[in-house]
């Protein structure tokens, strides 16, 4: 039960702070988009992550520098230009940013999946939590042990990423107002930018 309790606080600790997957959440669940696909793809990549970290493998993702430094190059890249575009919406505002369904096409399920993963996926950091640091964490506990550690810190991302999903809905009378879209993507510009900036600068210095 302890092991269990420190995998779901770790976990807890580390997938709630605001970040590019995070904020798209927030923005498909304020939408209505997709959320429940939205969810189990992020649970999903966070359940593979975390497993193979609990299960003694963090130490691989520091064994090749070159593909870090690629993955790291295309996430910059990928949230540069996911950036921009959440900053033209912020900038353009209108009925492109609105809660009402009929005045804009829905998003796919496969495409809104997609960039899902490659906000998950493309960010060196998500591995650096998952795998190297929860993984580190877990690597003195005996496998019984291990086995209640990643029930604990699976619980944690499932509560946290389908409870964002369906929670956000609670912000939606605040969210009717167009100028709150704009502050909204205005703000996942600057997160994803941020991140992406950090990236760079990873990659320039495994140079």
């Amino acid at each position: 039960m302890e092991q269990l309790l420190q995998g779901f606080l770790v976990t807890a600790s580390l997938i709630i702070a605001i970040g590019a997957q995070n904020a798209f959440v927030l923005k498909q669940a304020l939408l209505k988009q997709n959320i429940f696909w939205v969810a189990l793809t992020c649970f999903i990549c966070d359940f593979v992550l975390i497993g193979i970290g609990v299960m003694g493998f963090g130490s691989l993702i520091g064994q090749s520098p070159s593909a870090t430094l690629a993955l790291a190059v295309v996430g910059a890249l990928f949230l540069l230009v996911y950036g921009a575009r959440a900053f033209r919406s912020a900038y353009r505002g209108g009925s492109g940013l609105t809660l009402d369904q009929t005045e804009r096409p829905p998003q796919s399920a496969v495409k809104t999946v997609l960039i899902t993963l490659g906000l998950t996926l493309l960010n060196p950091h998500v591995y650096l939590d998952t795998v190297v640091i929860i993984g580190g964490i877990a690597s003195t506990l005996l496998f019984e042990q291990k086995l209640q550690f990643l029930i604990g810190a699976v619980f944690a991302s499932g509560l946290w990423f389908f409870g964002l999903g369906y929670g956000a809905r609670l912000l939606i009378p605040l969210f009717k107002r167009p100028k709150t879209w704009r502050i909204l993507d205005f703000a996942i510009g600057c997160i994803m930018w941020l991140i992406a900036f950090s990236l760079a600068r990873y990659a320039l210095n495994l140079l």
